[in-house]
């Protein structure tokens, strides 16, 4: 098995109906992955193998370090090592990364010193004024095409993803993770590997709660319109409200509720 496979076969016992009996089970992988700008150590986070560049990348980006369109290097050890390389005109602002040195796969905010850390500086202004009306409709289609992709989900039931979708409601990229956090950091890695940032006119879909990182990270994408299948936290609300975007709840095919900036949706 290739050690990024994402998937740990293990024999164990298994009880039903009063009756237990030995099969072999699939689990996701959580190892930790070491980030690092040159040779100094940035963070150390748990994930699932895999994609580790473009989770370094969008960690970097979320956190405000680099910046969109800056041009990078990186590259992945067998040691669970990603280390990117800077051109020589870039700054790192060091101070932002004040933060413990661990970064749990269910928190990734967690380790940070301050709040004021976590508000890094979105670069993208307002996302719902002037935004492409979008039918309500469309938002309830998305949980099931997400989940339809989710491989790893489907082996383990023990992963999370983020997707995003057009605003017809095409999925157009997503990721899977032990980590909600590092899920959206390897979507938005993907895009600013590819200098396609900002997403602003995309939806994005989470598999689980919407947290305020996860709210906050989207911003710094800037997608206007994050759905979630479970609920979001007062904070991630507040957070949404204050930078312009719209954020739903509890999104399956019966509907989902909205938090802040219901005006994006048309008919209402």
């Amino acid at each position: 098995m290739s050690p990024n496979s994402g998937l740990h076969f293990r024999s164990i016992y298994r009880f039903r109906s009063g009756k237990g009996t030995h099969v072999e089970d699939v689990l996701a992988v959580e190892e930790p992955l070491d980030i690092r700008i040159g040779k100094r150590s940035v963070a150390i986070t748990m994930r699932t193998p895999g994609r580790d560049v473009d989770l370094a990348l969008g960690f970097l980006f979320s956190e405000g370090i680099l910046e969109a369109g800056t041009r990078v290097q990186a590259k992945v050890s067998k040691s669970n090592v990603v280390t990117v390389s800077l051109p020589p005109e870039a700054t790192v602002d060091w101070k932002r990364l004040e933060r413990h040195s661990y970064t749990s796969s269910s928190c990734g905010v967690c380790g940070k010193t301050s709040l004021e850390q976590v508000y890094a500086a979105v670069p993208y202004g307002d996302t719902v004024s002037g935004a492409r009306p979008i039918a309500p409709e469309i938002i309830q289609s998305l949980p099931a095409k997400l989940r339809a992709a989710q491989e790893l989900f489907s082996q383990t039931g023990g992963i999370h993803a983020a997707g995003l979708f057009d605003p017809a409601g095409k999925l157009l990229h997503f990721a899977e993770d032990v980590g909600r956090h590092n899920a959206l950091d390897k979507l938005v890695g993907h895009y600013f590997g590819q200098d396609l940032l900002p997403l602003d006119e995309n939806i994005l879909l989470l598999s689980g709660r919407a947290s305020f990182e996860l709210i906050q990270k989207a911003a710094m994408a800037g997608i206007g319109l994050v759905a979630a299948v479970g609920a979001p936290s007062s904070l991630a609300v507040s957070l949404g409200e204050e930078l312009g975007l719209t954020v739903c709840g509890f999104t399956s095919e019966r509907g989902f509720n909205c938090y802040c900036g219901e005006e994006r949706f048309s008919g209402l």
